[in-house]
């Protein structure tokens, strides 16, 4: 393992200590488990999630999905219109919903918690292409992106063996201690903001835990945990996880955490067409939680320091406002892009 990054805290030990896995969690803001979950429903998932990303075109014909052996001609992320058709074809599968709610992690997040739960109805799939490393998803905190509460939890496991070269995620343990969100400021990658912990260092010690990750490992945070993905140095595999958010029933969830996740471009009806059983359908509306509008003004800070980095020449900036042009024309992002873009005011 590298110098700068250091070995997680492994807490199976406390497993069965819901009043110990609670003040590890308020010291460290992280709890990391061994096989928390199941390997073999794992790599029953796996097989089928990366049957339907060969069927998008982004595995190498004539592989076994199982490898993720990436044809890295193909290389897109969130945000790219070719990344939406492909992530939708994972995205409606009923055995990737349903993997929020296997109760190996809905206990557990009951016994951090202490009260009952429920899964987010927005589950997250992340698809990570090699060599992409100007992609990966940047340091930042969850709650600018989920809101809500300060209560959410992540859960973040791999679906598949994660070493370190294939791009993990790795956290800074007491960073949630702010206990509050931190000025997050333009960046690429999944959420395109970015927070930079340096700045912090007489609340918090900067340094990076992570781990070799071994399928069933299974990371938990709080909402405020800085946090990021390493980059996927490998010459050729797909990195292939899971993101699950989980809060206290009764406390208040985000109006857009109840919509399928934005890149998929797809509604409810259309993930459900094919299931084969309906407990899950629409769970969310079983639970009283108070529904609050997403608050966008982080996404207009980061898009606003885009179009200022934009009329400097950073390429990073241009290339977000390209991409914004080309793929959401019709958004007040994308409107405000290509005016900025065909009008000159940035260069390129």
């Amino acid at each position: 393992m590298p110098d700068e990054i250091k070995e997680f805290r492994i807490s199976n030990d406390a497993i069965d200590d819901p009043a110990e896995l609670s003040h590890r969690m308020a010291e460290e803001g992280y709890l990391f488990f061994k096989r928390l979950q199941n390997p073999d429903k794992l790599i029953d998932l796996r097989r089928e999630m990366m049957t339907a990303i060969q069927r998008s075109g982004w595995l190498v014909h004539g592989t076994d999905p199982m490898d993720g052996i990436s044809d890295i001609s193909t290389q897109c992320t969130e945000g790219d219109n070719e990344y939406s058709a492909g992530y939708a074809e994972v995205y409606k599968l009923e055995g990737f919903h349903r993997s929020g709610h296997w109760p190996e992690v809905t206990d557990m997040a009951e016994k951090i918690m202490g009260r009952p739960i429920m899964p987010f109805p927005q589950k997250i799939a992340r698809i990570w292409f090699p060599k992409y490393t100007e992609h990966t998803t940047p340091t930042h905190q969850d709650f600018v992106h989920f809101q809500g509460n300060f209560d959410t939890l992540t859960c973040w496991t791999p679906v598949g063996d994660c070493p370190l070269e294939l791009g993990g995620l790795a956290v800074i343990p007491g960073s949630h201690k702010v206990n509050r969100v931190l000025e997050h400021h333009f960046s690429l990658g999944a959420g395109l903001l970015v927070v930079a912990p340096e700045e912090h260092a007489d609340e918090f010690e900067p340094v990076w835990h992570s781990t070799d990750y071994e399928i069933g490992d299974t990371l938990i945070f709080t909402a405020l945990t800085i946090h990021r993905a390493l980059p996927n140095t490998t010459e050729d595999k797909l990195r292939l996880s899971l993101d699950n958010r989980y809060h206290p029933v009764g406390k208040p969830i985000s109006e857009r955490m109840l919509d399928p996740h934005g890149p998929s471009q797809l509604h409810w009806e259309e993930i459900y067409r094919s299931w084969t059983s309906d407990d899950l359908k629409y769970f969310w509306q079983r639970a009283d939680n108070p529904i609050v509008p997403f608050d966008t003004s982080y996404a207009d800070k980061g898009f606003a320091e885009t179009l200022e980095l934009a009329q400097t020449g950073n390429e990073d900036a241009l290339y977000r406002l390209r991409r914004t042009a080309r793929n959401d024309p019709d958004s007040e992002y994308g409107r405000t892009a290509r005016t900025i873009l065909n009008e000159g005011s940035a260069p390129g």
